[in-house]
């Protein structure tokens, strides 16, 4: 079978190559692909600048959805012919305090699918079986596959931070993250203002549309006195970044109130310089959010399923695997929301 292949560590190196079709194990479930999308994490594993451990070669891909096919010896909770996805914390040590309070996403042994196990840009992956979670039947292919960064944001907005209601909120960088972030933010009744480039003026136009009560292009407005505008206030009590760039932290930190909250979600992928005493003469609380684990993952299949976060929208390209050079292109460029790579057309196609 066809596999995107990370063949060497370094600068892309990634390739389409015959790879073995794999087999299901003890404890481990099979699963057909249909849907697998494209990461902000895999652009940082395509520029060889990720910081999470990676054992080339390896088939890319962890946001995924399809259909079980197989499932290995011992497996009792997952039967053959169900919609599934799946987690990409593929190993972790289930010893440390991490793995024993659930937070198992923070297990410095962690490896990951699409990472150090292969994933999903090919016909079929295999998984553990307690990393598995049935689709509901109203949850398509490809918001199954958006569960991942999904369930990020969920656990970045309302395990680690935490939105009340009538809060105001700014999130900088209006990718998937950022996106999906502003959902969850509003759907704790949080006002919420995203902002962006000149080159994201449809991811803007996107965020309305999903509910900001503000989107900023901060190439042709100012930050601060579009937030003044729009709320009364030049300041926000809780903002945050999504966009990995030194300048989308800048602005957090020059938005936020004192006492305010601040939540790094974007990859850096290098060193940034930012003004750290900012944090201690505002008395800002900083918070970092990495990936997700099962409890973000429940709620961001079950707010799908009830229609409260529309992860289809972010979908603005669908094609098949063949593609993949004009799909990571389409992404780094901004172009795209989200790539979906999809077998046979059974996505539907843009």
């Amino acid at each position: 079978m066809k596999a995107l292949v990370k063949y060497a560590a370094g600068e892309g190196n990634m390739e389409l190559r015959d790879v073995p079709e794999p087999m299901a194990g003890p404890g481990e479930v099979k699963i057909k692909v249909v849907a697998a999308g494209i990461c902000g994490s895999d652009l940082h594993i395509k520029h060889g600048d990720i910081g999470i451990p990676m054992r080339p070669p390896f088939t890319i891909g962890h946001e995924f959805s399809g259909v079980i096919c197989d499932v290995g010896q011992g497996v009792t909770q997952f039967q053959v012919g169900q919609r599934v996805t799946a987690e990409n914390s593929r190993q972790v040590c289930g010893h440390c305090i991490y793995c024993r309070t659930g937070n198992y996403n923070l297990c410095s042994e962690r490896l990951a699918t699409g990472y150090a196990f292969d994933g999903a840009f090919t016909d079929y992956c295999v998984v553990p079986e307690e990393r598995v979670h049935v689709l509901p039947d109203n949850v398509d292919f490809i918001t199954g596959a958006l569960s991942d960064p999904s369930a990020c944001a969920y656990h970045a907005v309302c395990e680690m931070t935490g939105v009340r209601a009538g809060e105001t909120a700014l999130i900088t960088g209006p990718g998937p993250m950022g996106l999906f972030s502003l959902q969850y933010a509003k759907a704790n009744g949080a006002q919420v203002a995203i902002c962006g480039r000149s080159k994201d003026i449809d991811r803007l136009k996107l965020a309305k549309t999903l509910g900001a009560d503000l989107a900023i292009n901060t190439q042709e407005e100012d930050l601060q006195e579009a937030l003044l505008a729009h709320f009364g206030s030049k300041q926000v009590d809780v903002a945050f970044e999504c966009s990995g760039k030194q300048g989308g932290a800048e602005a957090c930190l020059q938005a936020l109130r004192k006492q305010g909250k601040y939540t790094q979600i974007g990859i850096f992928g290098s060193p940034v310089t930012i003004d750290m005493d900012q944090f201690l003469y505002k008395e800002i609380r900083m918070t970092g959010s990495f990936s997700q684990k099962y409890s973000a993952w429940k709620e961001a299949i079950r707010l799908a399923s009830l229609g409260m976060i529309n992860a289809r929208a972010l979908a603005t390209h669908i094609m098949p695997l063949e593609d993949w050079e004009r799909g990571f292109r389409l992404f780094e460029s901004g172009e795209a929301v989200k790539v979906i790579f999809c077998k046979d057309g059974a996505c539907g196609g843009k």
